[in-house]
């Protein structure tokens, strides 16, 4: 059964997406939006069309907190 309280999901012309102002000229990065309730939306800004991830603000606060203490450095060796 759906919570009556619940937000509504947002309509994909609704959706306010930010990118990076380190982004490159080249429009190769990722965008972030807020999404409806506690979800946080990302996609590749090459294909706004395309595929949407989507977690909650306290999953992406976690991984920018790993991001940011190194975790994932391995991954660029």
């Amino acid at each position: 059964m759906s919570d009556p309280t619940a937000e509504p999901p947002l309509e994909r012309s609704e959706i306010a997406w930010r990118k990076s102002s380190y982004s490159g000229p080249h429009g190769n990065c990722v965008e972030l939006a807020r999404l409806s309730g506690d979800c946080i939306g990302v996609r590749n800004s090459r294909d706004p069309q395309g595929s949407v991830l989507t977690c909650t603000r306290a999953e992406f606060a976690a991984l920018v907190r790993d991001i940011k203490s190194g975790c994932f450095d391995s991954l660029m060796l």
